[in-house]
């Protein structure tokens, strides 16, 4: 048994035509996001500290959904949600609502650990922050002209969409779009478990674009889009409402605590059998150092190494890139 890490910068509808100037960027991120979570744990950092780090640095480049990159609300504002949880001990912490915070996943860690509560969002996560002395910007930090230009496609079609949505071209696509969203994702996230089965998780998203102020999707919900126990360290990205009816993170552990599945059974029975076709990916460790990352879209962003020298950065099944 060893260390192993994996990361995510989203899964969905993510075309084989996709084009360079969008494709490369992220797989370079992803390497880059990789590399450092391989250094923190071979310099024997504890899962916990390893997640956040890397979430951080995944935040802070825009072309993923969280931080930087986070997507538009209807009224053309970012809400930005972070969730972290230590297997170890069970504690973990999320906030929501964020319009100002420049790493969601690090007040989240600081929720954990600095109160006595789970979970603080809007005003209060953000009088929180001030209190702590994070870091914060003004909110138009965080809105880039890619997102700009998403939350009008969005508004043109009457939709909810997730990340890595394509442009609708004509009327008949427009015709087709549905109003709760496509299955196009972005989110961000990373499982670590060290060479002693210490396990964490932490996931960060902007949300959807051209949610309704107030939205809350499942990436701060401990249980739906983060969970780490004893057994394993979940981080999931889709279709938020999905991922919350189908307490996707938590029902991974639950299959290899009361069923005795596999690590890899138990992430592939909720991806392929629990959740709606073309909605769910997730990255997931075990104790044991196993590593999974299951999806039931076109294509996940994603990466993973292990200590025995194993490493894979992919988007598409059976594609890896190196």
């Amino acid at each position: 048994m060893g260390w192993t890490i994996a990361l995510h910068g989203g899964a969905g509808d993510i075309p084989l035509s996709l084009t360079p100037e969008r494709r490369q960027p992220r797989e370079e991120a992803l390497r880059h996001c990789l590399q450092i979570g391989v250094e923190a744990l071979k310099a024997k950092l504890p899962p916990l500290d390893v997640v956040e780090r890397v979430v951080r640095e995944l935040e802070n480049i825009p072309q993923f959904n969280a931080g930087k990159g986070s997507v538009l609300t209807s009224n053309g504002t970012v809400e930005m949600e972070a969730s972290i949880m230590d297997g170890t001990t069970m504690d973990c912490g999320a906030v929501s609502g964020l319009t100002t915070v420049v790493n969601a996943v690090s007040l989240a860690r600081l929720v954990m650990e600095k109160t006595p509560h789970i979970y603080l969002a809007f005003d209060g996560a953000e009088e929180f922050a001030r209190q702590q002395g994070v870091e914060t910007l003004d909110s138009s930090h965080f809105i880039t002209a890619e997102n700009i230009e998403r939350l009008k496609q969005a508004k043109e079609a009457n939709r909810v969409q997730i990340d890595y949505t394509q442009p609708i071209q004509n009327d008949t696509k427009k015709e087709t779009a549905i109003d709760n969203g496509d299955s196009q994702i972005g989110t961000v996230g990373c499982v670590a478990v060290d060479g002693n089965g210490n396990l964490a998780s932490a996931t960060s998203t902007g949300g959807l674009v051209n949610k309704m102020v107030g939205r809350i999707g499942d990436t701060p919900l401990i249980g739906s889009g983060t969970y780490a126990d004893a057994r394993c360290a979940v981080s999931a990205t889709g279709k938020g409402e999905a991922i919350i009816r189908g307490t996707v993170a938590r029902d991974v552990a639950a299959l290899m605590e009361f069923k005795g599945l596999s690590l890899e059974e138990a992430a592939t029975c909720v991806i392929h059998e629990r959740t709606p076709k073309g909605t769910v990916g997730l990255i997931a460790v075990s104790a044991k150092g196993e590593v999974a990352m299951p999806f039931n879209t076109t294509g996940m962003f994603r990466a993973c190494a292990t200590e025995d020298g194993y490493s894979e950065v992919a988007i598409w099944p059976s594609a890896k890139i190196e």
